[in-house]
């Protein structure tokens, strides 16, 4: 009764059509293929979404690009003033789609609760900055001569997300966007087509009430067919992509070859350093949260815990007491801390983890197990490794956390950095000197770098993102806004004479 009540509040019906342009009807093709959604926690239907055609892709894109060709044109500030709306519809919609996110991806309520408001709050973030789209003004060394620079929409964006953070992702780079004067066509994942699909229709009323049409699009289809398209797609001047550093590697290798511009948010495998000094009240329950929150499937997530030796054990036990109260089942239920994994093929890569972690030689402090029954539970797992390992150096998306002791700073920070991916970063001390050294040019290497606070919560307010193998992407805050536009350099003369820059002469009659 309550999946049935959820699912009619947010527009989802047995069965759903997955294409539309925003603000008009959905695209009725239902021959292209199907997608079934299932419940993570009970391996049961959901509901289904029609997949797109090649041709409803076709159709997608164009009238995107004849919307942006309008869009554009209209003042920074008015364009915010649709997105506040877009705010306040998620506002009312908070609770219904958060456990929507719940219920098909599989993170606990107060983490969906916690993405819809990841939406709201950049919602607010974009309305301000499209009164702040700022060029900087310059000197000429031209006399009589101004030279500013401007910021124009680039154009029709392409924005492609993964499972774990089904609609937030869309929102962090459709808003500011879309005051960037940009339209949005989005590829969601495959593995959550509902909350996509739910999100579709509250972009639809609120485009409606306003007189717009085609500003965020949504195409429900296959990674093989719409996906690639959306790659070598010149229309598309910027594809935003969340998801694995292999598939990120043949989206850059794909779009720069039609020199397209990316926007890469791949992989991380974070770690927090424990010194001698760092308060452990705070340290334990930001590495549980890291650890096992969303069950281990964030990006942010916390894979690797440097610890200094002479707190090892009493951190240790800290951990292992933390993890017997983590309470695993339906993310439904308000007393749940963890919820599945998204699929069979997540629990076969926690197996295959645990299994080459045994087989280097590593020692499982607890869990290492799946969960009989239904749904796809598995127990958080603590491991004592050495980073050097070939399974401590990938991201696996579960909720396994690794442990390895350190004696000098220096020395952990070499560990900390000589992984292949560089996201997320943390320390736990009360030494000013250490966490400086932690956040110097010769400290962390990673996109985020914390001091006693974990890994996972990035603030929308911030730049997120990280180098190496995560892609040197920036998503959200700062000033992220300008990846979505073109930047432009004025110069004019205002004089009667034309001098050349350099002092170059050419004289001709």
């Amino acid at each position: 009764m309550f999946m049935n009540d959820l699912l009619t509040q947010c527009g989802i019906n047995e069965n759903n059509f997955g294409s539309c342009v925003g603000g008009m009807d959905w695209i009725t093709t239902d021959n292209a293929g199907k997608n079934v959604s299932y419940c993570p926690s009970n391996e049961s239907e959901i509901a289904t979404v029609f997949e797109a055609s090649e041709n409803d892709y076709e159709h997608i894109v164009s009238k995107a690009t004849s919307a942006f060709e309008e869009w554009r044109k209209v003042p920074a500030p008015i364009r915010g003033d649709l997105v506040r709306e877009m705010g306040n519809a998620l506002r009312d919609k908070k609770e219904v789609l958060g456990s929507l996110v719940s219920l098909e991806m599989g993170k606990i309520k107060e983490e969906g609760y916690g993405e819809v408001q990841e939406m709201i709050d950049i919602a607010d973030f974009a309305v301000g900055q499209s009164r702040m789209l700022y060029g900087k003004t310059m000197h000429s060394e031209r006399p009589n001569h101004r030279m500013y620079e401007q910021w124009h929409p680039l154009g029709p964006i392409g924005v492609i997300s993964a499972f774990n953070f089904p609609v937030a992702v869309w929102a962090w780079n459709a808003f500011i966007a879309a005051i960037a004067g940009d339209v949005v066509i989005w590829k969601p994942s495959s593995s959550t087509p509902l909350t996509a699909v739910a999100v579709q229709h509250i972009c639809n009323d609120v485009l409606e009430r306003n007189g717009y049409k085609g500003i965020f699009n949504l195409i429900i289809g296959k990674g093989s067919t719409i996906g690639e398209k959306m790659l070598s797609d010149k229309r598309l001047p910027l594809i935003s992509f969340t998801g694995s550093t292999l598939m990120g590697r043949h989206v850059a290798e794909v779009v720069s070859k039609r020199f397209g511009k990316t926007i890469l948010e791949l992989g991380g495998n974070n770690a927090i350093l424990v010194d001698e000094t760092a308060d452990l009240d705070l340290a334990t329950p930001a590495i549980v949260f890291g650890a096992v929150g969303t069950a281990g499937q964030r990006c942010t997530s916390t894979r690797r815990v440097i610890l200094h030796n002479s707190i090892s054990d009493t951190l240790t036990d800290r951990l292992l007491n933390a993890y017997g109260q983590v309470n695993i089942g339906d993310p439904l239920e308000k007393e749940t801390l963890m919820g599945p994994l998204l699929n069979q093929g997540a629990v076969d890569s926690y197996l295959s983890a645990i299994e080459k972690v045994k087989n280097a030689g590593g020692e499982i402090l607890c869990g290492g197990k799946i969960i009989k029954g239904d749904g796809y539970f598995v127990e958080p797992t603590i491991a004592k490794v050495e980073n050097h390992w070939d399974i401590v150096q990938e991201e696996t998306f579960a909720p396994i956390l690794y442990l390895m002791e350190y004696d000098h700073l220096s020395k952990a920070i070499e560990m900390h950095n000589n992984v292949p991916q560089g996201l997320s970063s943390s320390m736990f001390t009360t030494n000013v000197q250490n966490a400086e050294l932690f956040l110097s040019s010769v400290g962390s290497d990673c996109g985020i770098a914390n001091i006693n606070i974990g890994t996972s919560g990035a603030e929308i307010g911030g730049a997120f993102g990280g180098e190496k193998e995560t892609g040197g992407g920036r998503e959200s805050g700062s000033d992220s806004w300008k990846q979505y536009m073109r930047r432009q350099t004025n110069t004019i003369n205002w004089s009667d004479e034309l001098p050349l820059a350099q002092g170059i002469k050419f004289d001709i009659n």
